[in-house]
């Protein structure tokens, strides 16, 4: 059993005032993104966007995924606690941030952008898709310095006892997380990418790729214990929602091969 590293949730205190370790991780995410997206768009030879429209497009992905994943998160996974105290939206160090609803706030970001830049929607989606990991794995530390989104009890050697989750040594699911979703996926997608595959190929294969491992991890994570298990002993709420990102992932690919042998 290894022991829980704790660490104080609050990064820095000045005053009143307290950033939280869970936010800036997003903060890192967000920064880690524009970076290495304005690099690429600096080094290609035929760039579709400016370093200008990168720095837009990082801002309304970051807003989209700040807005999309906290109201996901209520609607989802909290919805009475939502309906009893509605300011719980604004209270995002407290942790519940819902992946699925930051995806559809993302989605219907970069929409919006292309549509005011007038660039097709996979062409945004396609070139954003290989940095989300970033957040992902950022985001995946946050809530394991949170001490949230435990596993189930374990008898591994790399098994924890969590804050607040008993004396039971538990699978460090956000781990587990951080690894699949962000560096293995981030890997696959950066791999992918560079490969010149058709429009809508990256796309779905963020989409198979983020579904294949959060449905996996979901296996050994508890799940909300508001929600629990909703069918079987086993089936979560992050599975039922990851079986739609599975499926529109391999369309999506069939659909991008197909028409590039078309």
């Amino acid at each position: 059993m290894l022991t829980y590293p704790s660490i104080d949730p609050v990064a820095v205190s000045i005053g009143p005032l307290k950033v939280h370790w869970y936010g800036l991780m997003y903060v890192i995410g967000i920064a880690a993104t524009w970076i290495l997206a304005r690099r690429r768009v600096r080094h290609s030879a035929n760039p579709l966007f400016t370093p200008a429209q990168v720095e837009d497009l990082v801002f309304y992905a970051a807003i989209g995924v700040v807005a999309g994943g906290r109201l996901g998160y209520a609607l989802f996974y909290n919805f009475s606690g939502f309906l009893h105290d509605p300011a719980m939206l604004f209270r995002i160090w407290e942790g519940g941030m819902s992946f699925h609803g930051g995806l559809i706030g993302v989605l219907i970001a970069m929409y919006a952008y292309g549509r005011s830049q007038g660039i097709r929607f996979f062409d945004v989606a396609d070139f954003l898709a290989p940095y989300v990991p970033i957040g992902l794995l950022a985001g995946r530390i946050g809530n394991f310095i949170n001490g949230e989104l435990w596993g189930k009890p374990s008898d591994l050697p790399w098994a924890m006892v969590f804050p607040h989750a008993g004396d039971v040594p538990r699978h460090p699911s956000q781990l587990y997380e951080a690894f699949l979703e962000g560096l293995v996926l981030l890997i696959i997608l950066q791999w992918f990418s560079l490969r010149s595959p058709p429009r809508m190929a990256v796309s779905g294969m963020f989409l198979l790729g983020y579904g294949v491992f959060r449905f996996a991890v979901e296996f050994v994570r508890l799940p909300d214990v508001q929600l629990g298990y909703l069918a079987f002993g086993w089936l979560t709420m992050g599975q039922i929602l990851c079986l739609p990102m599975i499926l529109f992932g391999i369309v999506l690919l069939a659909a991008a091969y197909t028409r590039r042998s078309a």
